[in-house]
């Protein structure tokens, strides 16, 4: 079963050095029937202008996941971490107990993010933070995993959560295939390109909510830079 949430049905809200558009409800967008996804509660589809950004605020009991798709992010933290994160790449957060972090856009240009926001399975562990390049020629053509709360996901960010963060690149016509399980949730947003699942089109930043399916076929209508994450 796929459900089509094109990009103009999203929630948005402009605050002119953030324009924020939500596939899920987030602060004064509110849609009973997009509260969450499994355990996805966020994905947020930002841009930042440059030489802006969110100050210091708080967190905590949340694995939340960068994903950086244009520019670059600049964080900080209350644990010491600093690190700048940049295109194609991903940031990995877990707020555990409590963290205060800022993230800032220092480039000279617009900074284009998903931000997302898994509900974790273990609380009460300390915060951390991490952040790995994920060149996009490695996942050319397949899936590659980029956050994973299961052991034996290679090179995967750690998450504390039942959840995966994949990623791929996929040339027109070129089709991947991801072993999801009928009893898993998949969330899938096109970050450049469209592709097709079951005869449905899924274009650039419409999201596709898919349940029921022992295996998703992904094949590339355009040059397509695509994430999904795999849900409980």
């Amino acid at each position: 079963m796929i459900e089509l949430r094109p990009f103009d049905s999203l929630g948005a809200a402009n605050h002119g050095w953030l324009d924020a558009k939500h596939h899920f409800s987030f602060g004064g967008y509110h849609d009973p029937a997009r509260t969450h996804w499994g355990n996805l509660r966020v994905w947020n589809d930002d841009a930042i202008e440059p030489q802006t950004g969110f100050p210091p605020h708080p967190h905590r009991d949340m694995e939340i996941i960068t994903y950086v798709r244009e520019g670059a992010i600049t964080h900080q933290d209350d644990l010491g971490n600093k690190g700048r994160t940049e295109a194609g790449d991903v940031q990995v957060m877990s707020a555990g107990t409590g963290i205060s972090h800022s993230e800032y856009n220092l480039e000279d240009v617009t900074t284009r993010i998903f931000q997302i926001w898994i509900v974790p399975t273990r609380n009460g562990e300390a915060p951390r933070w991490g952040a790995k390049p994920f060149p996009k020629n490695d996942r050319s053509g397949r899936f590659v995993t980029l956050a994973s709360g299961y052991d034996g996901d290679g090179d995967a960010l750690p998450i504390r959560t039942n959840a995966r963060v994949v990623g791929a690149t996929l040339r027109a016509g070129e089709t991947a295939e991801y072993a999801l399980g009928r009893d898993r949730k998949a969330y899938l947003v096109p970050a450049k390109g469209a592709v097709e699942i079951d005869g449905v089109r899924i274009g650039t930043r419409d999201g596709a909510a898919i349940s029921e399916e022992d295996v998703l076929r992904v094949t590339a209508i355009e040059d397509s830079e695509i994430v999904l994450v795999d849900a409980a």
